[in-house]
C-alpha cells in the first residue's frame, strides 16, 4: 500500500493508542487563529496496522489541483493515492476490508472556502472507511454547527466518541494558535 512498513501497528482495538497517534500529527499541523489543528490516522482495524497519517496542512494549498487548504483526512487519503498511483476518489480499491479511521476532530461537512468537505471524501470511497473515531466534535469557531457526524451516519459510516476522557488535550492541541477565549466555545 505504500511505505506502510514505517507506519507502527497498535493493539486491535486500542483506541486510545491510536488517537494519541493521531494527537501526534495533529501537533505538526502550525498553529493559527484561522484553523484548526487536525490529526488523523487510516488503520486496517484486523491488524492494527497504521496504513497512513495525515495533519491539517501537511500538503500545500491547491494540492494536485485541489483547491484550498488540506485537512488531516484529506492528507492521510493522498498518501495512499499517491502511493498506488490512484485518484483520492480510487483508493477504496486498495484499502483493507476493514479500514477505520481516527481523527481528532469530527470530519468537517461545510468549508468556508467551499472547498470538498471531509465528510464528502470519506462518503465517495463507497463505504472503503466503514468507522471513524473521533476525538472531539468540531467546535462553532467558524462553521456553527457542523453535521460531519449526522451527515456520515445517513451514508451507513459509523461515528464514534471512544475517548472523552482525551477532550481537554485534544481540544488545547486543536486550538493552537487561537486566543484564550476560544476555549469558552466548547
Amino acid at each position: 500500500m505504500g511505505s506502510r512498513d514505517q507506519l507502527p501497528t497498535f493493539p486491535v482495538g486500542n483506541h486510545e493508542r491510536f488517537m494519541e497517534y493521531a494527537l501526534e500529527q495533529a501537533q505538526k499541523s502550525p498553529p493559527g487563529d484561522n484553523k484548526f489543528c487536525v490529526g488523523a490516522v487510516l488503520v486496517d482495524a484486523d491488524k492494527g496496522q497504521v496504513l497512513s497519517t495525515g495533519y491539517s496542512l501537511e500538503y500545500p494549498r491547491d494540492y494536485n489541483g485541489d483547491p484550498g487548504t488540506t485537512h488531516a483526512e484529506q492528507c492521510c487519503f493522498i498518501k495512499i493515492a499517491d502511493a498506488n498511483k490512484l485518484t483520492e476518489q480510487e483508493i477504496y480499491k486498495v484499502l483493507p476490508r476493514n479500514t477505520v479511521l481516527y481523527t481528532t476532530m469530527e470530519p468537517c461537512n461545510e468549508r468556508l472556502s467551499k472547498n470538498m468537505t471531509c465528510a464528502t471524501r470519506i462518503i465517495r470511497l463507497k463505504g472503503a472507511v466503514n468507522t471513524v473515531y473521533v476525538g472531539i466534535r468540531e467546535p462553532g469557531t467558524f462553521i456553527k454547527n457542523n453535521d460531519g457526524q449526522k451527515r456520515l451516519e445517513a451514508h451507513g459510516i459509523k461515528v464514534e466518541y471512544p475517548v472523552e476522557h482525551m477532550k481537554d488535550r485534544i481540544t488545547e492541541i486543536s486550538l493552537a494558535g487561537h486566543p484564550p477565549s476560544s476555549q469558552e466555545l466548547l
